[in-house]
């Protein structure tokens, strides 16, 4: 198929969804994108198209996802790839969060992403082939950063469900990859996608100097070039045999390895505890 496949990509008005849909285009592929505003798509990546396919989709509204699958296959007869790259940040500590704003987060990153699973599947499963690129963060894999406890349990969800997906879409020929990028030079700490606590609490020093941090410093200085993240994605989607789980940054990648350390460590140091448990 090589250039001939057809993406469906969430959360494509900016960022890393934006970089990917813009690469994709120039090479040839043929791209069905999706924003709560089909407006904000046009601007950035033009009217519809032979290879381009803009649309307005509330993640969170299944109605709307499934209306949004049956235009892509309308335009373009089939899905090949989907990106889940839709979300958005939430920076507080767990005990200021309200259970609004904590459910919220899971509503968007996690069920909204299981609604376009759910309605993209059936054709996958039909065509008996396909890749699904979960994007969750490296925060799904190290969650140790104070007053990112909600954001980081929304991507360890999508971590986990993707795990679950890859051994349920196996037997069809569909691939699953879970993508952990790392810090990338996107808008994703600007305030239209990183959210605070209405109820701040003072006492959390920590958090709020990763406020600060995030907002003043890491901004606009992140490490990672979303250009070579998309380039990563289509070199994975048109491989055999495609990785489970991605660390995409340097940062990612050191994170990830320091983890894995402290868990191997942990479990030789507490190993007598561990199987000391069975009968």
């Amino acid at each position: 198929m090589g250039n001939n496949k057809v993406w469906f990509i969430t959360g494509a008005s900016k960022g890393l969804g934006l970089e990917l849909a813009k690469k994709l285009l120039a090479e040839g592929f043929k791209v069905a994108a999706t924003s709560r505003s089909e407006e904000a798509l046009i601007k950035v990546l033009g009217n519809s198209s032979e290879s381009f396919l803009p649309l307005e989709m509330d993640l969170v509204d299944e109605n709307s996802v499934k209306n949004a699958i049956e235009k892509t296959i309308s335009h373009f007869k089939t899905i090949d790839v989907l990106v889940n790259n839709a979300g958005y940040g939430l920076l507080g500590a767990l005990e200021e969060l309200t259970d609004a704003e904590s459910r919220k987060n899971f509503e968007v990153n996690v069920f909204g992403l299981l609604n376009v699973i759910r309605n993209t599947m059936p054709i996958l499963r039909a065509n008996k082939s396909g890749h699904i690129f979960n994007i969750s963060s490296v925060g799904g894999y190290v969650g140790n950063f104070p007053g990112w406890g909600i954001y980081c349990s929304t991507k360890f969800a999508v971590a986990g469900l993707t795990e679950s997906l890859s051994a349920e879409v196996k037997e069809f020929g569909v691939h699953a990859t879970i993508v952990y990028p790392g810090y990338f030079r996107t808008d994703f700490l600007k305030d239209s996608s990183l959210l605070l606590p209405e109820n701040p609490i003072a006492a959390y020093k920590e958090v709020r100097q990763s406020e600060n941090a995030h907002k003043e410093s890491i901004n606009e200085n992140q490490p990672g070039d979303p250009e070579k993240l998309a380039d990563a994605l289509i070199k994975v989607s048109q491989d055999e045999n495609p990785p489970l789980h991605l660390f995409l940054g340097e940062d990612a990648f050191n994170m990830a390895n320091q983890k894995i350390a402290s868990v191997q460590d942990e479990l030789g140091k507490w190993k007598e505890v561990s199987v000391g448990t069975n009968f």
